[in-house]
């Protein structure tokens, strides 16, 4: 679905969660303390790196495992949660389980995924029928037949294609392409002319080099197939829109018919794709990236059959390498895994078969997990928060001396429209039609592909689904969703770091009340404040408050720009821009929401030896708590949306006031910001 393209989530990567944190105390009740020295740096001033101050004791007694790139607070949940997960998939494979059944299904993936013996045997003969179709294609025509069939399986070649939601009409659900094509998660790997890109080019031929000699080629033969690819790759990377620019709905906003499609393709047959695919040619499409759509059509005319099949070759071979045996999975580890991220171990193998059940049958799981594990009282609690969140977001647009009385009419409009969904979905998916073998863990694989791509397929044309949910209960994330104006709070989040059942206002505020902020804010940031009330797109601001609004925005690009985070690269603050307004936003809503909590009052109460103010931003900072691989670091910041954890940390902070007078801090911490240089937005 497209519009998971504008969705603003508190982190890129979803994972899992965990319930034995340690909690903080109601006021005077006495637990474990959250905040211990143990977990800080006291011999750090936290003028000079907060980030540091509040976890460098956490850093140093959470070494990075030689299976992680990045390793923080949001793994160490994800660690446990798959400990959950598992249990709860092994309780399902151990049942006696009437064919059908969830439990079968549940038990039956992952037992096909753990079954390595069968897998080592088997080698690359699962997707034989695969590669044999891609050596059938004589004729042009037969090309188009096997992308629709690679389509179906949901290895897509070329470009994705769904349902989205209509930027300006979003209570219809309408097709949607969006481009791909890439082995390499971005195009600027394949232009960028710098030494760290360049090994990375290389070490990605070798991947391929290594596909196409595991499937029987020599040596030779298999260098020149993986450059052949390579270039179409190439070919395929200079016509693709960079992120930047993908992050304007505006842009990838181009509603056609199908001959709309055709006409900017030619001469490939999109109907004849669809059509090949078993569906009908829908009514309206967008081309999120109408150029590369164009460099697609000239593709398909001026490359040689032989190009093409060399090219999907290595399209089935790199989507399924990490399903097939061992060598597959090594050859998949080596570029992905050590080259990108610089790991050097695998994950061990159950953690990833839990992960790939997990994900064929999300909301089957989920519903086990709630059962297990989220407390009623738990949603009780954040339905609270919110709602308080969203009053003391209504107080600072109130407050805005930027802005002028029409816009924050809309604004508070919007804000009130917002809709909210805790812990898991009202009803739940229907599985029935997906079949799971025990004997095969790639046709599995395939089979889950196929009924995602049929259940996405049936939006199509219809309205949209309000009480649809695109994370599951058991996914430590959260998000916003521009096109509905909702923001989501799936079950797992509601845990330590973030949420403390049993804990204190100001960590509660300082943690999940900024995640609610921040998710609340992705509604006003650079992308999300050009969707009114109902999701559509239109435009709701006076010109010249979208001009103020340019203007404090730039002032937060220039600062995350200044980030060096690495020697010689530096932070992208117009990639990131949105998650650092949310974030910011959504520290100053929450703590707006904290002093609404006292009624006028002060809390002079000290716990774990902190303020009350001192306790909030600890808890925003902990949440952020990591270290992380330089290949990580290099990667993130050019394909992630997301800051990196130490800049979402003595990134915002600087600019806010509060956090200079609750730690004492002045003019002459290297932190400090003059207020006249700084940026408050929301």
């Amino acid at each position: 679905m497209n519009s998971s393209l504008f969705w603003g989530s508190l982190l890129t990567v979803t994972i899992g969660a965990s319930s034995c944190a340690s909690g903080s105390k109601e006021q005077n009740n006495a637990v474990k303390p959250v905040f211990s020295a143990n977990d800080m740096d006291l011999t750090i001033d936290p003028g000079t790196n907060f980030f540091e101050y509040v976890n460098g004791g956490w850093r140093k007694q959470h070494p990075l495992p030689d299976d992680k790139s990045r390793f923080g607070s949001f793994d160490l949940l994800a660690e446990d949660n798959k400990e959950k997960v598992k249990l709860i998939i092994e309780n399902a494979a151990s049942e006696i389980a009437e064919e059908g059944s969830v439990s079968q299904k549940i038990g039956d993936f992952y037992a096909s995924g753990m079954d390595l013996e069968a897998i080592n045997k088997a080698g690359f003969e699962p997707i034989q029928p695969l590669l044999s179709k891609v050596n059938s294609i004589e004729k042009q025509a037969d090309l188009v037949t096997v992308i629709s069939f690679l389509q179906q399986q949901g290895i897509n070649p070329l470009f994705h294609y769904s349902s989205t939601p209509d930027q300006k009409n979003s209570e219809m659900t309408i097709a949607g392409i969006y481009q791909g094509g890439l082995g390499m998660p971005d195009r600027d790997y394949y232009l960028e002319d710098t030494e760290d890109a360049k090994k990375l080019r290389e070490a990605y031929n070798a991947y391929l080099t290594s596909l196409f000699t595991l499937v029987g080629n020599d040596e030779n033969n298999a260098s020149e197939l993986a450059k052949t690819v390579f270039e179409l790759e190439m070919q395929l990377a200079k016509a693709s829109n960079s992120r930047l620019e993908n992050r304007d709905p505006h842009k990838t906003y181009n509603k056609v018919d199908i001959a709309g499609v055709e006409e900017t393709m030619k001469p490939f047959p999109f109907a004849t794709f669809i059509k090949g695919m078993g569906y009908e040619v829908p009514a309206e499409i967008n081309m999120s990236q109408p150029e590369f759509l164009k460099e697609v059509g000239k593709l398909y005319k001026k490359e040689t059959l032989t190009t093409w099949k060399a090219f999907l070759t290595a399209v089935i071979l790199r989507n399924t390498a990490d399903y097939l045996s061992e060598d597959f999975v090594n050859a998949h580890f080596a570029f992905y895994g050590k080259a990108m991220s610089g790991k050097k171990e695998q994950e061990l193998r159950w953690k990833k078969v839990v992960n790939n059940t997990n994900g064929a049958l999300g909301e089957a799981v989920g519903q086990l997990f709630v059962a297990e594990y989220f407390p009623p009282a738990a949603k009780q609690r954040m339905d609270k928060l919110v709602e308080n969140l969203r009053i003391a977001f209504g107080q600072r647009i109130d407050q805005l001396e930027w802005m002028s009385e029409e816009t924050k009419k809309a604004a508070h409009e919007k804000l009130d429209a917002i809709r909210v969904k805790i812990g898991y979905p009202n009803k739940w998916r229907d599985y029935s039609d997906l079949k799971v073998v025990k004997s095969s863990y790639i046709e599995n694989i395939l089979a889950s592909n196929r009924f995602e791509l049929e259940y996405d397929m049936a939006k199509i044309g219809k309205p949209v689904d309000k009480e649809e949910w695109f994370m599951t209960p058991q996914t430590v994330n959260a998000y916003y969703n521009p096109l509905a104006n909702e923001i989501v709070f799936p079950a797992a989040i509601l845990q330590p770091p973030f949420f403390y059942l049993d804990g204190d206002d100001a960590v509660n505020y300082g943690a999940i009340g900024v995640v609610i902020g921040h998710e609340m804010t992705h509604g006003f940031d650079d992308q999300g404040r050009f969707f009114a009330k109902d999701g559509n797109m239109e435009e709701w601001w006076t010109a010249e408050d979208a001009e103020k609004f340019n203007a404090r925005t730039k002032v937060l690009v220039d600062q995350f720009n200044s980030f060096e985070v690495l020697p010689g690269v530096f932070a992208n603050g117009e990639l990131s821009l949105g998650e650092n307004i949310a974030d910011l936003g959504g520290l100053l809503i929450s703590y707006q929401a904290y002093l609404n909590s006292l009624n006028g009052k002060e809390n002079n109460d000290k716990i774990d030896g902190f303020t009350d103010k001192q306790r909030f931003y600890l808890a925003y900072s902990r949440v952020w708590a990591q270290n992380i691989r330089d290949e990580e670091i290099a990667r993130l910041t050019k394909v992630d949306v997301h800051s990196l954890g130490t800049n979402r940390v003595n990134g915002p902070l600087p600019n806010i006031q509060e956090w200079y007078d609750a730690f004492g801090l002045d003019a002459k911490s290297p932190l400090y910001i003059a207020p006249e240089d700084r940026t408050s937005i929301w």
